[in-house]
């Protein structure tokens, strides 16, 4: 095999079910130079993977020629190549009843699409035909055969089709077989009307899967086509795709936010149900990120764009999952496996069903090839091969609609197997940033400690300022402005609010400069022992008061870990932060704590706990969880987490709310679910008619109505998990 040079990806459309995908691959697999091939049939991508000689533009032919729209996907389309001659006019659109549309056609309504028309034409030829048989009975046989014709030309060429390019058991070669055998037994009227009902089927299956697809695309239609760009003091509408990083846009109260950005101006709601699922509108202030496609609620904001429409968060999200969806997963895998092995099975059983009894029993020749051609319908494996990507599809494209990213198949099966959960502590189980908790007054009121401080620390970016700034303008307490302040090395901060002299510090640093009562130092370590970080303001050079903060734990931080442990799921904290600060977390939220540990003590105890039988999911935002992430069976990031974090995860939960991790793992366990029922209904209705058909109690009708009804309910029950809410 030549070295990999590079890797190609094109859209394909047309594709309804895991067979066609199966179909795809193996034809392009076929063609010099290609060295491996991925297929979502759900999102319509194909990659390439190739080497030397590859040609890009016999992809698209080869493609095409298997009846299915192609393109690169930079977007340039391939020409459609000739039919061949005498090729019936559906032969460049059908595909063993898929009559597959081209890229002009995806946005259509589905009753215009090409499938829709060749159905249409079908059931009137069977009318049409019953009415002249009613008529004329002599016109009745040539009636059914020009019926049967209208659907099974095309299906048998893409029989023929399918063959050619690697794929000799279809579902085509299936129907084709069927039909025509039972032509030749005199029934041609079941003939016809089981091939319309096979094109039915085809169609409804279209139908979901396109509804699939729209599902995941449709989140790109939530950002506007237009933004307000603020340059040189005056405001444009410009496309939002050619925004810049850097650039400043306007946007209006009821707009939807065109870009990923930070407020520079304004404060207000915004509504972030659209990308989130979060019903309560955020409010936003200066500093906030804002989400492109969510709603400015509230007055006008004035928002810094971070992110280039390409790498917007909803982007992203559409990317992640399409590239999700080309993953398969343990059971997606074995389905493929078995089916290739059960069409050849299910065509050999349907001959000896036909020709054994005869010939070894001296049975009707009649009645027993019409139960062989009924078995051959009844073991068409479209429903039990798409049982399960349906299911994974609509599971990611559920999770990703409300901000649960799994980077594919694996890791989705994977995550409702989880015994035990590794949660970070900063970032991740707390809000990565200190807040108020305590302020406690001694020689002045709480309020005037509070705009001491705050006067102090105005205009400093250390979190701890930045905490007694949230809370001074939260209780709405006047920030005097401060004079001469000046940072003291390893003590604190000092400077003249309103004349007199102040300082802010450690307990420590303040005792050198005012001795601190015993009640006061006992107070302090109290607050200490809770994990607290104190410190004292000082004002002429007497204690004013102190303000104690903490980075408090996420306010559904302690409901989520408690509904992990109602499902049995362990779950334990792993920090770099000191035992006393760790303690005084893991207490409130009733998780067990592992402190001051480096990024490979988090890897280790990971180990250990794989070791001891646990599957086990690692949490974490930060580059120090990376190890962990690695290690894990399954790595999950939190939003705002840093890119090597979200790199290394298998995936992540964007908005940083604990309680997406159970939300994650109750998607998984109801996606598997989904997929042992579809894969029951795929295979009892098979064993149910089977036996029906042997016995003579059914049989063409109900023998393709079989494959079909099942084929819509596995469907059907799929598209249910697009549904899926958290609890």
């Amino acid at each position: 095999m030549s070295a990999t040079t590079g890797e190609s990806r094109f859209r394909v459309t047309g594709m309804d079910c895991a067979a066609c995908g199966n179909k795809v691959e193996t034809a392009i697999r076929r063609l010099p130079g290609v060295e491996g091939v991925t297929v979502s049939v759900t999102s319509g991508a194909v990659k390439v993977r190739h080497g030397e000689g590859f040609d890009a533009t016999a992809v698209t032919r080869q493609v095409r020629n298997l009846g299915y729209g192609a393109e690169a996907a930079n977007g340039t389309a391939t020409a459609p190549v000739a039919a061949p001659t005498g090729r019936h006019d559906h032969g460049d659109r059908d595909h063993a009843g898929h009559t597959h549309d081209d890229p002009a056609e995806s946005g259509l309504l589905w009753w215009r699409t090409k499938k829709a028309r060749l159905t249409a034409a079908c059931g009137a030829a069977l009318l049409t035909a019953y009415v002249l048989g009613h008529l004329s009975p002599a016109l009745e046989r040539p009636a059914f055969l020009a019926a049967l014709a209208v659907g099974l030309v095309p299906v048998a060429w893409r029989a023929v089709t399918a063959a050619r390019f690697g794929t000799p058991f279809s579902i085509e070669t299936l129907m084709s077989i069927a039909a025509i055998g039972a032509v030749f037994i005199g029934a041609e009227e079941e003939a016809a009307t089981v091939v319309l009902l096979f094109l039915v089927g085809e169609m409804l299956e279209g139908l979901a899967a396109s509804r699939a697809r729209a599902s995941i695309q449709g989140l790109s239609s939530l950002v506007p086509k237009t933004a307000l760009l603020e340059r040189d003091g005056e405001t444009t509408k410009v496309p939002a795709e050619s925004l810049a990083v850097g650039a400043t846009i306007l946007v209006r109260p009821g707009d939807r936010i065109p870009a990923d950005g930070a407020v520079v101006e304004g404060s207000g709601e915004v509504d972030e149900a659209p990308v989130t699922g979060e019903s309560v509108p955020k409010r936003k202030a200066v500093g906030d990120l804002v989400f492109a496609g969510t709603v400015n609620a509230g007055s006008v904001l004035r928002v810094r764009v971070t992110a280039a429409a390409a790498d917007n968060t909803i982007a992203r999200v559409v990317r992640l999952v399409e590239e999700a969806q080309e993953s398969k997963s343990p059971t997606e895998r074995f389905i493929d496996r078995f089916s290739k092995v059960y069409t050849p099975a299910v065509l050999a059983v349907g001959f000896l069903v036909a020709l054994v009894p005869p010939l070894a029993f001296g049975a009707d020749w009649s009645e027993w090839i019409y139960k062989g051609l009924a078995i051959l319908l009844i073991g068409c494996p479209c429903a039990l091969v798409i049982s399960t990507p349906a299911a994974i599809a609509a599971g990611l494209s559920a999770g990703a609609r409300r901000g649960l990213l799994m980077k594919g198949g694996v890791v989705l099966e994977t995550l409702g197997k989880i015994t035990a959960v590794a949660f970070d502590k900063t970032g991740t189980l707390t809000a990565g940033r200190p807040v108020v908790t305590d302020v406690v007054a001694v020689g002045r009121p709480a309020r005037d400690v509070l705009s001491l401080a705050a006067a102090l620390e105005k205009g400093s970016n250390h979190p701890l300022a930045l905490a007694i700034l949230d809370r001074a303008k939260t209780e709405k307490a006047p920030v005097p402005p401060a004079f001469d302040s000046n940072a003291v090395p390893g003590e604190g901060v000092e400077g003249k609010v309103g004349g007199e002299p102040v300082f802010l510090g450690s307990p420590q640093a303040a005792g050198r400069h005012a001795p601190l009562g015993d009640e006061q130092s006992a107070a302090i370590a109290a607050l200490n022992a809770e994990g607290k970080t104190v410190s004292v303001v000082l004002a002429r050079e007497e204690v004013a008061g102190y303000i104690a903060m903490r980075d408090e734990a996420r306010p559904d931080a302690r409901e989520a870990l408690a509904a992990m442990k109602a499902d049995g799921i362990r779950a334990v904290m792993l920090t770099g932060d000191n035992q006393t600060t760790a303690e005084a977390v893991a207490t409130g939220l009733g998780i067990e704590a592992r402190a001051e540990l480096l990024p490979q003590n988090k890897q280790r105890i990971v180990r250990e706990l794989q070791a001891e039988g646990l599957i086990v999911a690692k949490v974490g935002d930060g580059i120090n969880d990376a190890p962990a992430l690695a290690a894990a069976d399954v790595g999950i990031a939190m939003g705002g987490g840093t890119d090597v974090a979200l790199e290394t995860a298998d995936a992540a939960v964007l908005h940083g709310r604990v309680r997406d991790v159970p939300d994650m793992i109750a998607l998984s366990k109801a996606t598997m679910g989904n997929i042992r029922a579809n894969i029951a209904i795929a295979l009892g209705l098979k064993a149910v008619f089977l036996v029906t058909t042997v016995l003579g109690i059914t049989g063409l009708w109900p023998a393709i109505l079989a494959d079909t009804g099942a084929t819509v309910l596995v469907t059907a029950n799929a598209m249910r998990l697009l549904a899926w809410r958290p609890r």
